[in-house]
């Protein structure tokens, strides 16, 4: 006689997988009127379809409401000057490298996949020191030729006046 013994593997349950993380730079006003810059995480996502049949990508939606969209092409040594951002916005470079100074010194240079949310409104120029009379921040290319961004307006969306509103 053959005994066949069998045994029941227990196999774990596939590990749903963990949301990603992007990040992106806030350059928002303080109470006083200054601009800083803050390195924010993007951490609400939804694994689901964005059109069935479309298989699920990871999804984290951010501000319903009306928008422009602007595509820009910076001319070569293109320089911004100090100003603020004309309403909350999305700028996502699309080729080349820029630079963003904020008022209260700090820089940072944007290149392809980066991101950044501009919230400098109602900024006071400061009255002392090597920003005195500027307000908003300062920006230009860095890389030589052309830099291509991508703008996204929020027009329903206030500034926060703190870091980070989308976490």
């Amino acid at each position: 006689m053959l005994l066949i013994v069998s045994s029941l593997l227990a196999v774990p349950a596939a590990a749903a997988p963990s949301p990603p993380e992007m990040t992106y730079r806030d350059l928002w006003t303080d109470a006083s009127g200054k601009s800083h810059f803050t390195l924010c995480k993007l951490h609400d996502f939804d694994l689901k379809s964005m059109s069935k049949p479309a298989g699920p990508q990871w999804q984290d939606r951010l501000a319903p409401g009306n928008a422009t969209v602007i595509a820009t092409v910076q001319p070569d040594k293109w320089d911004g000057a100090w100003h603020e951002d004309p309403e909350p916005q999305w700028i996502i470079p699309l080729s080349g490298t820029w630079f963003m100074q904020a008022m209260d010194g700090t820089r940072f240079e944007m290149g392809p996949g980066d991101i950044a949310l501009g919230e400098d409104q109602q900024t006071v120029p400061a009255t002392s020191g090597p920003m005195a009379g500027k307000k908003g921040h300062l920006a230009g290319n860095v890389s030589s030729g052309e830099v291509k961004l991508l703008v996204i307006q929020l027009a329903d969306l206030p500034p926060s006046h703190n870091p980070c509103r989308f976490k």
